[in-house]
């Protein structure tokens, strides 16, 4: 009997030690998993069809393209060593890269690449809409074939000169032939990181690193990418120690101040190229004339929004472009100047009979900026423009909206001014003719000017870079002079981080690829 409980006794001693010693092992693992923060739960997997920012920020991670935009914007190989444009414009040759690998181990030819974009055309992907003419049942594809002559070489030839191609391919991950749909539940890729597993309920998807990655192997070797929504929640968990860096999320100036003070964090701040602006509606009463948006761009104090309020997180901007885009050109500047801008509103027929404020004609029907109600620093900022528009004698009054309702009011024009921002598409100066040319895909001033979209239509179409660059500045003096929209600046990357992480060096364009180079000490 003795030596039965004794053996029992000894059972029980070693199950219980086995038991700590794989839940040390679980705790060093769940310890070594590195988590990134995403602050809105990704639309798909799938790298043919994410448009979402959140999307996107998976594709960065997991997938290559065959183009990318450098420090300046310009459009260089990625998975192409080398790009080839004809002399006629007609077709483009890419040469890719020896030795990708796909996450499953088979080597990347341009069989993959040919399947890839032909898996996007004959789909009906957001991503796919660029690639043809028109609309509905009588668009036509701009690519005429796609061919792989041999493993290294794709052409693509088109059917009439196409210089946006190149900004087109920026977005489509190459996949292996026969992937296409398998994506949407396992994305297989030749990216940095491999795929695990995506947890619906928890909003988590898992990440390993690609040891065989074309680059070099991730120094992450475990990836979480963690959904959460609530801005208070991410603070708790950063300084919990849950969360080991949130890039670029929607925290307030005075959070990151705060969270810069916690021993246990750091927020790396840097240029960003995204742009924040104040949006006017050409056509709606009151902000028709160019005089009162020039004299409401003179009236705020851009500067002082952002040493003060925005707590110097980000940069005054002239232009929608980023300055350090080849097509950078400021236009007209305006400054502070709330003198001048009551003479301007004077000449526009506003005016002020005792010099106090408010306006004849504004009196009784103030002008209305609609913002967004989920957005902390879009409120603050309203606010400081409708006391500075009083000053000048402008009554302004903000109405919140939720972000669905905000978009279609901005969409269909049914409102005065607004603001807001766009992210990534600013980056390419074709999106002036996106924008500002009569009819353009987001022209939601309802602006148009003969003389600009001649301007537009030729910086656009030209292959010849020191011909565009000149058009493009012409293009941003018009639009700068008119003011169908008024940059207010580009925010700062803003990265909060664990203090034991190193290397953390993005670009201007907020992408996520730079995660790979991460290190942890």
């Amino acid at each position: 009997m003795r030596n039965s409980t004794s053996g029992r006794l000894r059972f029980f001693v070693c199950a219980a030690v086995c038991l700590i010693i794989l839940a040390s092992q679980g705790c060093r693992r769940a310890e070594d998993r590195f988590v990134l923060a995403l602050e809105a739960r990704p639309e798909t997997l799938d790298p043919l069809r994410s448009t979402d920012a959140s999307s996107e920020r998976l594709r960065q991670l997991i997938f290559n393209t065959l183009v990318r935009k450098n420090e300046r914007f310009e459009y260089v190989g990625e998975l192409a060593e080398t790009i080839e444009p004809a002399a006629d414009g007609l077709a483009y040759t890419f040469k890719l890269r020896d030795g990708v690998r796909f996450h499953d181990g088979r080597q990347l030819t341009a069989v993959d690449a040919k399947y890839t974009l032909e898996a996007l055309l004959g789909s009906d992907s957001r991503k796919a809409a660029p690639f043809f003419e028109g609309a509905g049942p009588n668009r036509q594809p701009r690519i005429a074939a796609i061919e792989a002559p041999d493993a290294r070489t794709l052409v693509i030839r088109l059917r009439k000169p196409w210089p946006e191609l190149l900004a087109n391919l920026v977005p489509i991950g190459i996949i292996p032939q026969g992937s296409a749909e398998q994506q949407k539940t396992h994305p297989l890729g030749s990216g940095p990181f491999r795929f695990e597993r995506y947890d619906e309920s928890q909003q988590v998807v898992d990440l390993a690193a690609h040891e065989n990655y074309w680059e070099g192997a991730p120094k992450i070797k475990s990836l979480r990418v963690r959904v959460i929504l609530d801005a208070n929640t991410l603070q708790a968990e950063l300084r919990a120690g849950r969360i080991s860096m949130a890039i670029n999320t929607s925290l307030s100036p005075d959070a990151y101040r705060a969270l810069a003070q916690d021993p246990n964090l750091q927020v790396v701040q840097s240029p960003g190229a995204n742009i924040q602006y104040l949006g006017f509606n050409v056509q709606a009463d009151l902000v028709k004339d160019a005089r009162v948006r020039q004299a409401i761009a003179y009236a705020i104090d851009r500067e002082s929004i952002v040493r003060d309020l925005l707590l110097g997180q980000a940069r005054v901007a002239h232009s929608i472009l980023p300055e350090s885009s080849w097509a950078y050109s400021p236009g007209t500047k305006y400054v502070f100047d709330p003198e001048r801008a009551k003479r301007l509103l004077d000449e526009a027929g506003l005016r002020d009979p005792d010099g106090d404020g408010p306006r004849l004609r504004n009196e009784d029907r103030p002008i209305t900026l609609k913002i967004s109600s989920s957005n902390v620093v879009a409120r603050a900022v309203a606010g400081v423009i409708q006391n500075e528009l009083k000053q000048v004698g402008l009554r302004l009054e903000i109405e919140t909206l939720e972000d669905n309702v905000l978009r279609d009011a901005q969409r269909n024009g049914q409102y005065q001014m607004t603001i807001g921002r766009w992210v990534g598409g600013n980056q390419d100066p074709i999106f002036l003719r996106d924008l500002f040319m009569t009819n353009g895909a987001f022209n939601r001033s309802r602006y148009s000017n003969t003389e600009l979209d001649r301007i537009l239509q030729e910086a656009t179409s030209t292959t010849d870079r020191e011909r565009a660059r000149t058009l493009y500045a012409q293009a941003q003096e018009i639009i700068s002079r008119e003011v169908p929209m008024l940059p207010l600046w580009y925010p700062d990357n803003m990265i909060v981080a664990r203090r034991n992480i190193s290397n953390i060096k993005i670009d201007p364009s907020g992408d996520w690829s730079f995660v790979r180079n991460v290190t942890v000490q």
